[in-house]
């Protein structure tokens, strides 16, 4: 074969693989928070943020802009029902020194929720990136171009992450499962954050896990995601998690042992509520128990119907 003609079959099969890939419909695209609305470091209207990022999408080929029209009305309404909303926000963006060096750096950290109606429940995601560009100058447009520079690179890697995450969405349990044992930590992070919000048990023992890391962000996450799977088995070690923790975390953590419910858990708001020596602790104890003996209650009419039902 002609090595002309052998790389002209090469870029054919890529471009068949790409276009294979799923592209995900986007119903909306908005900005939020201050950082984007007054910027003067990076210099750019809310309008030109915009735009940059909902470029990004395009040139990315994953994602389908459906506010840009291009279809027939009947099958946009149709793709209209899958479609997600982005909310795009600009934590912060600023210049750093990196390990005492001379040469600052221009960072900007970008955070992109996803979500769309589901039947049962909401699907909501978060992908996050950070975009760094060394300062090459000490002129404001060279300090101007650098962030930029940056805001390009973070919408780089927040969109790709959002492609990694929503294509997990579109995947059934048992490949997400599969996922779990990814060399990739991305994959294995979405698939898990799917796992979780499925309530697949495959999930739980992950999430125990996570509740070691020392990011707190990480640890709060782990723990909303077991109170709502309302995995028991999550009930020791968040018991052991509270341990010379400030107030106002063991209150995050006793609501979330009162969500998952359980004798276990059960018992332990009980003792919390009758004698622990934080009265807001004790409170909460308190509340966590009541709340769960009343949900209790609730469902045992239900649960006697069934049974005269089958009886």
């Amino acid at each position: 074969m002609k090595p002309g003609l052998l790389i002209a079959l090469v870029a054919l099969m890529l471009g068949a693989c790409r276009s294979r890939e799923p592209s995900f419909p986007v119903e909306h695209v908005s900005l939020k928070g201050a950082t984007v609305v007054d910027n003067g470091l990076l210099g750019w209207a809310p309008s030109s943020v915009h735009e940059l990022f909902t470029r990004t999408l395009r040139d990315s080929r994953r994602f389908e802009l459906l506010e840009e029209g291009g279809k027939g009305k009947g099958e946009k309404d149709k793709r209209a029902l899958e479609a997600w909303s982005f909310t795009l926000e600009l934590p912060f963006t600023r210049e750093a020194l990196k390990d005492g060096g001379s040469f600052s750096f221009a960072e900007v950290g970008v955070t992109l929720a996803m979500e769309r109606p589901g039947v049962e429940h909401d699907q909501r995601y978060q992908v996050v990136g950070l975009g760094e560009v060394r300062v090459e100058g000490k002129t404001p447009e060279a300090r101007r171009e650098a962030l930029r520079e940056a805001l390009r690179r973070a919408f780089t890697q927040v969109t790709h992450a959002a492609a990694l995450q929503l294509a997990a969405v579109e995947r059934p349990d048992a490949a997400l499962v599969q996922d779990l044992q990814s060399q990739d930590e991305r994959v294995r992070e979405f698939a898990l954050r799917v796992l979780a919000d499925r309530r697949n048990p495959a999930a739980a023992p992950l999430l125990i896990r996570q509740l070691e890391e020392d990011d707190p962000q990480v640890v709060r996450q782990a723990i909303g995601a077991l109170a709502e799977m309302k995995a028991p088995g999550a009930v020791p070690a968040l018991i052991d998690l509270v341990k010379d923790r400030e107030v106002g975390f063991v209150q995050e953590v006793v609501f979330a042992i009162g969500e998952i419910g359980g004798t276990e858990a059960e018992a332990y708001l009980f003792t919390v509520a009758q004698g622990h020596d934080q009265p807001d602790v004790q409170a909460a104890a308190k509340q966590a128990l009541d709340t769960l003996l009343a949900s209790r209650k609730l469902a045992a009419p239900e649960a006697r119907g069934t049974d005269r039902a089958e009886h």
